[in-house]
């Protein structure tokens, strides 16, 4: 995707100036001296025996993970106990909310929470030093940056700020209607000492003119959408109290790729979206930034829009007053962790408990009060807080930290969380049924009773509520959620009970209450796929026994169902159902299944798996995928990854997409008649979008893979939505890796004589008729290729072929030569013909509507001895039409095969 033009700056206004010093800093020649560099702690002239102000925790040794392996990532090392809240790629991770708690004030970069919307860039050591990033827009003097020069030309700070996600505890709010975004828990922050150079002398030395507004800030990751973008205005960019930097090191270390390696921006007291990662520009404007990120990601719409009318308002998802900058006041209790048990009785006598957890606010403002009540909000006590932050304010004069002057003296804003703590008799917590804590910030804002929700489930911070259940002379303690699909937590257990979340009594039910209060949204209930009668647990042994043809077994969503019954009345075939034995198809099996299909898996629902279980360790890793330049690229069970290569207008349109596969020798391996799954993921959700598509590449072709795309697009209006795959393909820059699987498909061209397989069950086919229209001529064109050109072992190819392809006008018949061509190829075996329903002056050809009458003439009834077929790829009210038509001439069933 090639990158948005620039701004054109009008030189008739003057230049704003902003005071700045750059004092020399030694000259760095390689990575390796640029790493030692930062190193030393300061000391001041003088030894000390423990450190004024908290130094990082040391960071444990990692390594490439075995799923990682599989994905563009494979280059990254990270810890194991980070907890995958997108599947395995893209890295969307938090730490256990007790390991973060317990690292302390600082966050090491192992348990740092990350938000990745795409592959992480590669960048070589060799190189870090000479990355380049550019300030341009609206600037007198415009100049380009590289790592070396911002080191050695700027002044160099340190000082602690905490990033946090905007989606941070999104996960109950997921647990009352699913939103747009996918499930954080509460650990979705961290703090670390971030060394770089302040953003206001950037923009001192471009000098921005008159009439700007705003800097846009844009990253070098290239995602769906384009390269990911925001924008702050450029007051606060150039605030030096805000402490905005462009930050090189963390925790005195240079960048970790998840992190931003080698070049990141840095806004404290802002939500980690603005923050932008792998920074290539930053663009003063005059008005918002316009990138698709910017614009449908980190937002609050207003609370009465569903995820479904929001995706039909352009103007409200563009309108700035729900675009969300300064993080809102929030809290959670870390301790009791969830599931904690502590026991009570006699001979506790007056024991306490000590209560802990995190507060923070945003915009820099500090949290004033941390409220505890254990009577649902009728009283409250006042917890004590603490502020490490503030020991870095009491460093001497000129204090250097990682090769930054530490830069927290003079300051008066907030840019950290705090930690709070309460003793409580453990009597009391005994007579209690939960604990609620609430924070307060400094200008008296404090956080709600009841959740705000809202689309894109962002910002969530009702009060935070720990349930106590008594068990014997034992308290167990649990949290509200847990993250990712990981079960647990009392909003889950109160919605499956049948309690209102929405009830103003977090779901306990209040005299007098329905079992399902009136008015209760009806889109907020979801199908339930499980059967609530089923306990067992099975384990990853019982499951590999299944992960063959017999009897196979499936994981969705922690649930493991059999798919033996539904071997035969399967769409897509038994191979579908055999092809996903023995593994997690969560993302396949609710990015592709209907309501309906989703509705029918109770009957099918067997058991569960134990929690945290990742089965991604049985599949073979991409080195191995890739190991044989003559293995087939597709593969049923794993999703392999080729390079975008180019795109090729066909029309308007429509697209071919040029993919690379890892080698130039590799076939393809795609069976006639047969198709491969696409796997993308919705830029702004992360959600899996997956379709199915037939290529025009042939099994036996190597290195390149080529899929024939029509281009559903949004209307200008915004009235109608386009085609979520389709517009995701039409965006995606070259040099994209996207995903493959297959082959899947009930029916299979065999060859030689019309032999077919078809669920499995060979027959032979004397005559095809084929129907079609607009991008489903592809699965048409390669079977009638094959018959026309004799493909396939057996007897002499004396099958026939009518291909009967529908469209509107003249410009969307697609393939309309190579399919001319096979017919001539075929020598009068097979015939094309072309009918549209709005033709121009100039078609000669049929014309009208595919209908009954048109079947009538063109193919009449089917033959006596059942050896033909009618094969149907199309929109959706075309197949219809066909289906009535064809059982309405008397055509069985079962000769009937829509791809």
């Amino acid at each position: 995707m090639e990158r948005a033009p620039l701004p054109t700056p009008s030189l008739e206004g003057s230049p704003i100036t902003f005071p700045s010093h750059f004092p020399p800093t030694p000259p760095l020649q390689d990575f390796d001296e640029y790493q030692k560099s930062g190193l030393t702690l300061p000391t001041n002239g003088f030894e000390r025996s423990a450190p004024l102000y908290p130094l990082p925790p040391s960071s444990r040794p990692n390594k490439v993970l075995p799923e990682d392996l599989k994905t563009p990532d494979h280059h990254v090392e990270r810890d194991p106990r980070l907890i995958r809240l997108t599947g395995v790629h893209p890295f969307n991770v938090e730490a256990p909310l007790t390991d973060l708690f317990d690292e302390g004030f600082l966050t090491t970069k192992d348990l740092h929470y990350v938000r990745n919307h795409g592959a992480v860039p590669f960048v070589d050591d060799s190189s870090v030093l000479d990355w380049e990033f550019t300030i341009e827009g609206m600037v007198a003097h415009p100049t380009t940056l590289t790592l070396r020069e911002l080191i050695q030309t700027y002044d160099q700070v340190t000082y602690p700020v905490t990033l946090v996600c905007a989606g941070n505890r999104r996960k109950e709010q997921n647990v009352v209607r699913k939103t747009k975004g996918f499930s954080w828990g509460a650990a979705g922050l961290s703090t670390a000492l971030w060394t770089g150079v302040a953003l206001p002398d950037l923009l001192a030395r471009a000098a921005p003119l008159r009439g700007a507004r705003y800097v846009c800030l844009e990253g070098a990751d290239p995602l769906p959408n384009g390269h990911y973008g925001t924008s702050i205005r450029l007051g606060w960019a150039t605030d030096p109290a805000r402490g905005i930097m462009i930050a090189h090191r963390m925790n005195g270390e240079p960048l970790h790729p998840d992190h931003g390696k080698p070049v990141r921006v840095v806004i404290p007291g802002q939500i980690g979206g603005r923050s932008v990662k792998w920074l290539k520009r930053i663009i003063v404007t005059a008005n918002p930034s316009d990138n698709w990120y910017h614009i449908y990601d980190n937002r609050v719409l207003p609370t009465m829009i569903s995820p479904e009318a929001s995706a039909d308002l352009p103007d409200t998802w563009k309108d700035e007053r729900y675009a969300i900058y300064d993080l809102n006041t929030n809290s959670a209790v870390c301790y009791p962790a969830h599931d904690e048990r502590v026991t009570v009785g006699a001979e506790t006598g007056d024991k306490s408990y000590k209560l802990k957890g995190y507060a923070y606010a945003g915009g820099g403002k500090r949290v004033t009060r941390l409220e505890v009540t254990l009577d649902q909000g009728r009283t409250w006590m006042l917890a004590s807080i603490s502020y490490p932050e503030d020991l870095y304010r009491l460093a001497p004069e000129g204090e250097m930290l990682y090769g930054g002057r530490l830069d927290m003296a003079w300051r008066d804003t907030c840019f950290c969380w705090c930690f709070w703590e309460l003793d409580v008799p453990l009597s009391r917590l005994g007579d209690a049924s939960d604990v609620m804590i609430r924070a307060m910030d400094d200008s008296m804002m404090v956080q709600p009773r009841d959740m705000y929700w809202s689309v894109l489930g962002m910002m969530n911070n009702p009060w935070y509520r720990v349930v106590i259940h008594k068990e014997g002379n034992t308290l167990r303690f649990e949290h509200p959620t847990q993250p990712a699909l990981i079960p647990g937590g009392w909003m889950e257990r109160v919605k499956k009970e049948g309690g209102s979340l929405t009830n103003g009594f977090w779901g306990e039910k209040r005299a007098g209450e329905d079992a399902e209060p009136a008015g209760e949204d009806p889109a907020a209930k979801e199908i339930s796929m499980v059967d609530e009668k089923v306990t067992r647990q099975i384990t990853v042994e019982e499951l590999r026994q299944h992960s063959g043809d017999d009897e196979p077994w499936f994981v969705v969503n922690g649930h493991v169902y059999d798919g033996t019954k539904f071997l035969e009345g399967h769409p897509g075939g038994a191979a579908s159902i055999i092809n996903a034995a023995g593994q997690d198809v969560s993302e396949e099996f609710l990015a592709i299944h209907s309501e309906n299909a989703k509705a029918m898996m109770p009957t099918y629902h067997i058991g569960t798996l134990p929690p945290s279980t990742d089965l991604s360790e049985e599949l073979p890793s991409s080195e191995e995928q890739e190991s044989s330049s003559s293995t087939p690229f597709l593969h049923p069970k794993t999703w392999r990854r080729a390079l975008l290569a180019s795109k090729t207008d066909v029309s308007p349109d429509t697209k071919i997409f040029h993919f690379s596969m890892p080698s130039p020798t590799q076939p393809v391996g795609l069976p006639v008649g047969q198709h491969l799954l696409i796997r993308l993921r919705d830029p702004a959700t992360r959600e899996a979008i997956i379709r199915a598509y037939t290529p025009l590449s042939e099994g036996h072709e190597t290195g390149t893979l080529r899929v024939l795309v029509k281009i559903y697009r949004d209307a200008p209006d915004g009235s109608v939505k386009g085609g979520k795959m389709t517009q995701a393909l039409d965006s995606l820059p070259v040099g994209h890796a996207v995903e493959f699987k297959g082959p899947v498909g009930k029916f299979e061209y065999l060859g030689g004589g019309g032999r077919c397989s078809i669920g499995g069950k060979t027959r032979t086919v004397r005559r095809f008729v084929m129907v079609c229209g607009g991008s489903g001529v592809t699965p048409i064109y390669a079977v009638l290729r094959a018959v026309a050109r004799g493909k396939g072992e057996g007897e002499e190819e004396k099958t026939e072929c009518l291909v009967l392809d529908g469209n509107r006008e003249e410009g969307d018949i697609l393939l309309r030569e190579e399919l001319e061509a096979l017919g001539q190829e075929s020598r009068g075996r097979c015939r094309v013909v072309h009918t549209l329903s709005r033709p121009g002056e100039g078609w000669n050809g049929l014309r009208g509507r595919m209908d009954k009458g048109f079947f009538e003439r063109e193919v009449g009834g089917p033959p006596a001895d059942r050896d033909a077929m009618v094969l149907i790829c199309g929109p959706e009210g075309m197949e219809n039409a066909t289906r009535e038509a064809f059982l309405e001439m008397g055509w069985d069933e079962e000769d009937l095969l829509f791809f």
